[in-house]
C-alpha cells in the first residue's frame, strides 16, 4: 500500500471532547471516524487491525473446538420474551417495530438467538458438549458512551456459547476457554491483563471472570491484594473491616440540632465517621418499595451487591420526607413496610451513633445485636483501598482501575431452561443443558492495545496486529537512485510475504516521520540520498529497540529477519 493512495488523513490537533490517549490517537491517525454518539466508522488501517485481531480469536476458538456461526443482529422480541429479558432489561436494549408492527430488538448479546439455533439440533446427549461462536455486530444503547472504541453503542464482539450435560464438564471447558483468552491477549500484545472475579450482571449465572487491562484510564475499579493472588472487581469484592474496640454503652437520645450529614454530626459530637451507623435509602424498580440500608458511616453501599442480595433492580430513593425523618434516620422505630438491611460492618460494633427518627436527635450507644431483634447481616459495602483481603486476611488490598477486555460466565440453565431447550440422556430422560458464555469486544481490544502501547507521537502496534509490518519512508523519492532503491526493496519485501506501507510522497522529512509515528508500524526503513551514498538504508523499530544502518544489498533479508524475530517475540 502506498500512503498517497491510502484513504484517510492524519492531523496534529487534539480532537475536542477526547480525554484518553487511544481515542485521541485513533482519530488523529486516521483509524476511525465518529459518526454519532458512540458510533464509529473504520478507515483501512483500523479495519486491517480488526481483521488481524479477529483472525487470532478465530484460531484460538477453533483450537478449543469452537464452531463459527452467524446469528442475526435484529431479532423478534418473542425470543427475548421467552428468556424473560425483554421486560427486565432497561433502555440499553433497543426495541423497535418492523413494517408489520411486529416487536423487534437489536441484539446487545445473543444468548436467546444461540439457544434458538441449537435447541432443535442438539436433542441427544451424543450431541454434547459443543461450543459455537460468532464475530458479530452488537448494539447497546449505552447511556454513557465514552473513550472512542472503549465504550460504544454499536460494536463488534466475539461471543461464544458452550453447552454441556454436567456442571463438571462446563467447569472443565471453562478452564480451557480461560487459557485461550490468556493466549489471545498475549498474542495481541497486551502485557498487563489480569483476570478478576466479577458480577454476571444481566447475563446471569453464578461464576464469572473478567479479563482487565490495568490502566489509570479504566472505568472499572479492581481490588487486588498485594500479599496474595486475590483479584476481584470492586463490584463483588467482599468488604471486611476490623471492629472498633469500643466499650458497650447505654442507649441515649441526644440533641443534635442541624446535623443532617455524617460530616456535620461527627464535628458536633467530636467522633469519627466509623463510629456512626448511617442510613442509605433505595427503592425497588418493580413497585417502588422502600429499602433502608444501614452501614458504618465511613463506608459506601455497593449497589451491585445490593441488587444481587435482593434479586431485583433498585434505584436511589426519591422524595421520601413523608415516610422518613431524613438526616436523622435510624433502625429503631421505622415503618413496618420498609425493607431493612444491615451491612456486615455493623456486626460486633457495640457503641455507635445513629439516627433517632426524630428531627435534630440521634441515639448514642447503639448496638445492632442488642437493640434490634432477628438481625441477619449481609455484605453490601464497597471494599476499601487498604482494606482487609478476604483471602489472606491481611490489610493489603489496593484499588486499581482497569478496562474490561473480555469476560467469561458460567450461565448454568438460565437460558436453556427458560427457552425449553432439552435433550435425552443415556437413560432416555429429559434433561436441560448447562451453558457457558465467553465474550471479547474486538474494537475495545484494539483501543486497549493502543492505550497500553503508545507514546506522545502515536500508537506502537505489536507486529501481530499492526496494520502493516514495515513502513518505507523514501526521502526525496524524485531522486532517481532513491526511487529505484525504494521500488526494488518494496517489491522484494512483498515477495517475501511482508506487509509494506510505502511513503514516497513529496513532503518534508518531519511531516513524513510524524505521519509514520501515527501509523505505528513496527519496522521503519528510511531511504535517502545521503544513506544511499554510503550504500546503506536506516532501520528503526517503532518501540526504539532497534536503530541501525544496514547495507542496501542485504536490506530485504535483514528486514524480513527482524520481522520474523518480532513475530516470534
Amino acid at each position: 500500500m502506498k500512503m498517497n493512495e491510502l484513504l484517510g488523513f492524519r492531523f496534529k490537533e487534539t480532537p475536542a471532547d477526547c480525554q484518553i490517549a487511544s481515542h485521541i490517537l485513533l482519530l488523529r491517525g486516521g483509524y476511525i471516524k465518529n459518526v454519532g454518539n458512540g458510533l464509529f466508522s473504520l478507515f483501512p488501517p483500523g479495519k486491517r487491525i480488526v481483521q488481524k485481531i479477529e483472525q487470532i480469536i478465530r484460531e484460538e476458538m477453533d483450537a478449543i473446538g469452537g464452531q463459527e456461526v452467524m446469528l442475526p443482529v435484529a431479532m423478534p422480541a418473542s425470543l427475548w420474551r421467552e428468556s424473560g429479558r425483554y421486560d427486565t432489561i432497561g433502555s440499553e436494549l433497543l426495541r423497535f417495530q418492523d413494517r408489520t408492527d411486529a416487536d423487534m430488538v437489536l441484539g446487545m448479546t445473543h444468548e436467546e438467538a444461540v439457544v434458538h439455533l441449537a435447541r432443535d439440533a442438539a436433542q441427544s446427549y451424543t450431541n454434547y458438549p459443543f461450543m459455537v461462536y460468532q464475530i458479530q455486530t452488537k448494539f447497546r444503547d449505552e447511556p454513557r458512551a465514552r473513550g472512542g472504541l472503549i465504550r460504544c453503542r454499536e460494536f463488534t464482539m466475539k461471543d461464544a456459547y458452550s453447552f454441556h450435560t454436567s456442571q463438571q464438564d462446563l467447569e472443565t471447558y471453562y478452564e480451557k476457554c480461560y487459557a485461550a483468552y490468556a493466549r489471545i491477549f498475549a498474542r495481541c500484545g497486551l502485557n498487563d491483563v489480569i483476570s478478576v472475579q466479577s458480577d454476571s450482571g444481566m447475563m446471569g449465572g453464578k461464576i464469572a471472570h473478567e479479563f482487565m487491562l490495568v490502566t489509570d484510564v479504566g472505568e472499572d475499579y479492581l481490588a487486588i491484594c498485594q500479599a496474595c493472588d486475590f483479584r476481584s472487581n470492586m463490584e463483588v469484592a467482599p468488604c471486611i473491616v476490623e471492629n472498633q474496640a469500643n466499650t458497650a454503652a447505654e442507649i441515649k437520645k441526644v440533641h443534635t440540632p442541624g446535623t443532617k450529614t455524617i460530616e456535620v454530626l461527627c464535628d458536633f459530637l467530636n467522633i469519627e465517621a466509623k463510629q456512626t451507623c448511617k442510613a442509605v435509602l433505595y427503592q425497588k424498580d418493580a413497585d417502588d418499595g422502600l429499602i433502608a440500608v444501614f452501614i458504618r458511616g465511613d463506608l459506601e453501599v455497593n449497589e451491585i451487591k445490593l441488587r444481587n442480595h435482593l434479586g431485583e433492580e433498585i434505584h436511589p430513593a426519591g422524595n421520601v420526607d413523608d415516610v422518613f425523618t431524613c438526616g436523622f434516620i435510624g433502625p429503631l422505630g421505622l415503618p413496618q413496610d420498609v425493607t431493612v438491611l444491615f451491612d456486615n460492618s455493623l456486626n460486633g460494633e457495640t457503641n455507635l451513633v445513629t439516627g433517632a427518627n426524630e428531627t435534630d436527635y440521634h441515639i448514642t450507644g447503639f448496638c445492632v445485636q442488642r437493640d434490634v431483634a432477628d438481625v441477619a447481616f449481609c455484605d453490601i459495602a464497597k471494599i476499601l483501598d487498604g482494606g482487609i483481603c478476604p483471602n489472606c486476611n491481611k490489610p493489603a488490598v489496593m484499588l486499581k482501575r482497569g478496562i474490561e477486555v473480555g469476560n467469561i460466565f458460567q450461565l448454568g440453565t438460565k437460558y436453556s431452561q427458560a427457552m425449553g431447550m432439552t435433550y435425552l440422556d443415556q437413560n432416555g430422560k429429559v434433561q436441560v443443558p448447562i451453558m457457558g458464555c465467553y465474550g471479547i469486544g474486538v474494537g475495545r481490544l484494539l483501543a486497549s492495545v493502543c492505550e497500553e502501547s503508545h507514546d506522545d507521537y502515536g500508537p506502537i502496534w505489536p507486529v501481530a496486529i499492526a496494520p502493516w509490518q514495515v513502513q518505507i519512508c523514501a526521502l526525496r523519492a524524485d531522486d532517481p537512485a532513491v526511487g529505484a532503491a525504494t521500488n526494488e526493496l518494496y517489491a522484494a519485501l512483498q515477495a517475501n510475504g511482508i506487509e509494506v506501507l510505502l511513503d514516497d510522497r513529496k513532503v518534508s522529512a518531519g511531516f513524513m516521520f510524524s505521519d509514520a509515528d501515527l501509523m505505528g508500524v513496527p519496522v521503519r526503513v528510511i531511504i535517502s540520498p545521503k544513506n544511499l551514498a554510503r550504500g546503506v538504508v536506516e532501520l528503526k523499530t517503532r518501540n526504539k529497540s532497534v536503530s541501525c544502518d544496514i547495507e542496501l544489498d542485504n536490506a530485504a533479508s535483514e528486514i524480513a529477519a527482524l520481522v520474523q524475530k518480532l513475530r516470534a517475540q
